[in-house]
């Protein structure tokens, strides 16, 4: 069978509409959609500086307070202590608890501008290793305390920034570290009251932050944030020649598997204790 020749202008018309198409469709699919924007506490990023912009929670301290219990975790072995400040604001007569049903007077000394509070006893714990460097979203968290008044620990995870906003007693604003849930002691359900004041450990055992409120419904936990703690530090007395608080912890790294026994044992020595209030 014979073909009749195609013209060249032909020939030529088709090859370029050819290309054309080819390259039409290189342009669509280079056209995809861009990715999608980084998952919230993703591992390694820097936290960045605070700033009014970070989003908010809101918390309605009660003018009037009731006699209540924390936690308490020492910085100074000669008896200085850190704790949340609405544990023991307002407090007429506070006490470290060192056995059951015997404790130390303890004197309050409140920063006005954090939720976080001084305490001062006679005779004290070993001092906690503090890291004052700036953590990185996605770092663990380990908060051992008293939740609901009875020993206790949580696990958690870095999201980011918030501003905490206190409603009542004390009104005021501060930047605050929030931090995801991810595990909690056996049997520990519902609220974490009592875990106020607790230190939040890094995964070497120092001290990164004090642990000050919780949004039960949102499984999240908040903590002074770095500045916060460094201006804290600064702020907390030396006696007697001691030294300043240590800054590395000698022992083994705190994890997912063993924090609930490291736990214990910080309890055990009172370097975490639980702060009561006697009379307000």
């Amino acid at each position: 069978m014979h073909f009749p020749k195609l013209p060249d202008w032909l020939v030529y018309g088709a090859v370029v509409a050819a290309l054309l198409v080819v390259a039409v469709g290189r342009q669509e699919r280079a056209d995809a959609p861009p990715p999608p924007p980084p998952v919230p506490g993703e591992e390694g990023v820097p936290l960045g500086p605070a700033s009014p912009f970070d989003p908010s929670i809101v918390v309605q301290v009660p003018d009037k307070q009731e006699p209540a219990s924390g936690t308490a975790f020492s910085v100074g072995q000669n008896g200085v202590w850190l704790t949340a400040r609405h544990v023991v604001d307002g407090c007429k007569q506070a006490a470290i608890l060192v056995a059951d049903g015997r404790g130390v007077a303890a004197r309050v000394t409140i920063d006005p501008r954090f939720d976080a509070a001084i305490l001062t006893t006679e005779g004290g714990a070993p001092a906690m290793p503090v890291n004052l460097s700036d953590p990185r979203k996605g770092m663990r968290a380990y908060h051992p305390g008293f939740p609901q008044g009875h020993a206790g620990e949580v696990a958690s995870r870095l999201i980011g920034r918030e501003n905490l906003v206190i409603h009542g007693r004390g009104a005021r604003t501060e930047p605050v570290l929030v931090w995801a849930e991810v595990g909690r002691t056996d049997n520990l359900k519902g609220t974490l009251a009592g875990l106020s004041g607790a230190p939040a450990l890094d995964s070497a055992g120092r001290v990164i932050g004090v642990t000050v409120a919780e949004s039960p419904r949102r499984g999240r936990i908040y903590t002074t944030a770095p500045e916060s703690l460094r201006t804290l530090i600064a702020r907390t007395p030396r006696r007697g020649g001691e030294a300043g608080v240590p800054e590395f912890a000698p022992g083994e790294a705190i994890t997912t598997d063993n924090y609930g026994r490291i736990a214990d044992g910080l309890r055990r020595d009172l370097r975490v204790a639980q702060v009561v209030c006697l009379a307000v």
